[in-house]
C-alpha cells in the first residue's frame, strides 16, 4: 500500500499501487470542502493531470482553476475542445491559438476555402463545443517514442508539431486524443470535457475570442475588456514573424540549426530600433506643433518589460531629433518606507500607487511645465527615505521631460496637466512566437524568466524568492498597470523572436537551484520544461544597447 499525504488538509491515507489522482481526490473530497471544482493536482510539487497514477509514496495537492497550474490545465483542455469542434464542423480548417487578449485568448481561424468567418459559423462551433462537453468526452493521453509521435503528426499534416518534436531532443513524447481528433499539449489536461462548464466563444476582429473562467471566481466568465491597441501591437509583430518565416519554436530552432541565429538577433534589434525612431520622430513632431506642444513623455509597463533601457534608447533618438530629454523615475517620489502601504500579511506593498507621493510629483511637473526651476528628490533605497541632494531641473526651450515608472500612466499622477501636452508609451514583452499552433507562450512567462535572471545576477533574490513574489506582482499589475495600457498613444513590444533561446543559456542553472521540496519548485520545473523546447543560443551577439542586456547583463547603459 502507498502512503499519500494530501497537502490541502495535511492528512495521510493508504492507497493501492496504481491509484489515480482522481481516485485519491474522491477519497479525500468530503474532508476537503474545496470551494470550486478540482481540475488538476501537484504531485511532489510537479503539476499532473487527475488521471496520473501513483506507484510510490507521494505528497499531493489538489488545484482548482484559481491556481496557475489549474487554470492552465483548464484553458489547454478548452482549446482542445475548440480545435476538435473546428475540425468536426469545418473539416480541413486551421486554428491558431495566438495569444491572451481581452481576458481570453485570440484565435486565428481559417476555413478551408478561406471564406469570411460569420456569426452563423461561430454559432455552429458553439453548438458543437457544447455537444462535446455534454457527452463528457474523455481526453486520452498516449506516451510514445518521439519518432512515433512525429509519424502520427506527419500523417495528419501538422508541420508545426513535427518541427517542434524534431528539434526537442526528447526520447519520449505525449500526445492526446479527443474522440478521433489528435493534438499535442505540453501540460496536463482535465480528465474529460465535462469538466469544462465555463466558456464562451465570439467573433473578434478577423478571428475568434475564446473566453475562459475568471481567475478569482472560476465558476463565472472573466469579464471581457476590449484591447484594440494591444491587438494592433500583436498584429504588427505577427506580420513581421510571417515575413521572417517564424511563427513557432520549431521555426526558430530550424533557423538556429541552419546558422541564422546571428541574423535573427540583428533583424529583431533593427525592428525594435526602427520602432523607437518612429516614436521619437512622432514626439518631435508633436513637440514642435503650434498648439499644445508635447513636453511630457510618460513611459510605463509591467515588471521586466524593459522600461529602463527603452527610456535610455528613446532619449538617444530624441537627442538625434534635436531635443534635449530630461528623465527621472516615479520611484524617486516614493513615500518614506515607514509610510508605505502594507499587504494583508504585513509586507510592504511597493506596487501600490499610494507608495508614490503623487501630489508632490504632480506639483513638481506642473511647475516645470510652467518654466519654473524645481528641486526634485532622489529616493535612498538603503535608508528608505526621500532625500533632496541639490538636483534641480528647469525645462529649456528644447527640453522634453520623460517620466518612467509602473504608475506613469495612472491619471492620478498628472490629472492637472492637459492630455494634449502628454505623450504616453506602454511597453511590454508581448511574445508572438508559440510552441506550435495550439500551444501559445504566455507573455508573463517571458517577463518572469527575465526577472528571475536579473534578480539572480544582481544578487537581489534567488529564483525561489522571485517565483514566490510573482503572484503578488501579477496581482498588482492587474490593479495598477493593465487598466491604463489602452490609454497609451503608442505600444512598444520589447520581446525578441530568439529571446527564449538566449534566456535558456542563463535560466537553466538558476532554475535548477530551486529545491524540490518547496512550493516554488512547481513553477521552476514548468519553466525548465518549457525553455528546453528551444535550442540554446549564446548572448555574445546581443548588442550592449539591447533591452535584453537589462536582464542578462553587459549593458552599455548605466542604471
Amino acid at each position: 500500500m502507498l502512503q499519500i499525504r494530501c497537502k490541502n488538509n495535511n492528512i495521510t491515507k493508504s492507497f493501492p499501487e496504481g491509484t489515480s489522482l482522481l481516485d485519491v481526490y474522491q477519497e479525500f473530497a468530503d474532508e476537503l470542502s474545496m470551494p470550486y471544482p478540482v481540475v488538476s493536482a501537484k504531485v511532489n510539487n510537479t503539476s499532473q493531470g487527475l488521471k496520473f497514477r501513483l506507484f510510490q509514496n507521494r505528497d499531493v495537492e489538489f488545484m482548482d482553476a484559481r491556481e496557475g497550474s489549474g487554470h492552465r490545465c483548464y484553458v489547454r483542455s478548452l482549446c482542445f475542445v475548440l480545435y476538435k469542434a473546428t475540425q468536426d464542423v469545418f473539416p480541413g480548417s486551421k486554428l491558431f491559438v495566438e495569444h491572451s487578449l481581452c481576458r481570453g485568448y485570440y484565435c486565428n481561424f481559417k476555413k478551408r476555402n478561406n471564406d469570411v468567418l460569420t456569426d452563423d459559423d461561430v454559432a455552429r462551433l458553439c453548438r458543437r463545443i457544447q455537444e462535446i462537453i455534454d457527452l463528457d468526452m474523455p481526453f486520452r493521453r498516449t506516451e510514445s517514442t518521439t519518432e512515433e509521435a512525429i509519424r502520427v503528426f506527419t500523417d495528419r499534416g501538422f508541420s508545426d508539431k513535427v518541427k517542434l518534436l524534431e528539434t526537442s531532443g526528447q526520447i519520449y513524447s505525449d500526445y492526446y486524443m479527443l474522440g478521433d481528433t489528435v493534438d499535442y499539449y505540453y501540460g496536463p489536461l482535465v480528465p474529460s470535457a465535462g469538466y469544462l462548464k465555463v466558456w464562451g466563444l465570439e467573433r473578434y476582429e478577423q478571428g475568434l475570442l475564446l473566453r475562459v473562467p475568471d481567475w478569482n471566481v472560476p465558476t463565472r466568465l472573466a469579464e471581457k475588456v476590449d484591447q484594440p491597441k494591444t491587438f494592433g501591437m500583436f498584429a504588427e509583430k505577427t506580420h513581421w514573424d510571417i515575413i521572417m518565416r517564424l511563427s513557432n519554436a520549431g521555426d526558430v530552432n530550424k533557423a538556429i540549426m541552419r546558422g541564422h541565429a546571428s541574423e535573427l538577433i540583428q533583424v529583431s534589434e533593427a525592428l525594435q530600433e526602427k520602432k523607437i525612431v518612429q516614436i521619437a520622430e512622432e514626439i518631435d513632431r508633436r513637440f514642435h506643433r503650434e498648439k499644445d506642444p508635447v513636453r511630457l513623455v510618460l513611459i510605463t509597463g509591467p515588471s521586466s518589460s524593459g522600461k529602463t533601457t527603452f527610456c535610455k534608447r528613446l532619449s538617444v533618438q530624441l537627442l538625434a531629433c534635436g531635443l534635449r530629454p530630461v528623465s527621472f523615475s516615479t520611484d524617486d517620489y516614493f513615500v518614506n518606507r515607514v509610510d508605505t502601504p502594507k499587504l494583508p500579511n504585513g509586507d510592504y506593498d511597493f506596487d501600490n500607487v499610494e507608495t508614490v507621493d503623487y501630489h508632490l510629483l504632480e506639483d513638481h511637473l506642473t511647475r516645470l511645465m510652467k518654466g519654473e526651476r524645481v528641486e526634485v528628490p532622489e529616493y535612498n533605497f538603503v535608508t528608505g527615505k526621500r532625500e533632496y541632494n541639490g538636483k534641480k531641473l528647469k525645462l529649456g526651450a528644447d527640453t522634453v521631460l520623460i517620466i518612467e515608472g509602473i504608475h506613469a500612466l495612472n491619471p492620478l499622477l498628472t490629472q492637472q496637466i492637459p492630455d494634449s501636452t502628454k505623450y504616453k508609451v506602454y511597453i511590454s514583452a508581448l511574445t508572438s512566437i508559440s510552441l506550435d499552433d495550439h500551444n501559445w507562450i504566455p507573455t508573463r512567462d517571458n517577463r518572469l524568466l527575465r526577472r528571475i535572471i536579473r534578480d539572480y545576477n544582481k544578487g537581489a533574490f534567488t529564483a525561489q524568492q522571485t517565483i514566490a513574489q510573482w503572484k503578488n506582482v501579477l496581482k498588482a499589475e492587474d490593479q495598477w498597470i493593465f487598466p491604463f495600457q489602452e490609454t497609451a498613444d503608442v505600444m512598444f513590444n520589447s520581446a525578441l523572436n530568439i529571446e527564449f533561446a538566449v534566456l535558456r543559456t542563463h535560466a537553466e542553472i538558476i532554475l535548477a537551484s530551486v529545491p524540490r521540496n518547496c512550493p516554488e519548485y512547481s513553477e521552476a520545473h514548468r519553466l525548465l520544461k518549457f525553455i528546453h523546447f528551444f535550442l540554446p543560443v549564446s548572448d555574445k551577439e546581443i548588442p550592449p544597447t539591447s533591452i535584453m542586456r537589462e536582464f542578462v547583463g553587459g549593458s552599455s547603459f548605466k542604471y
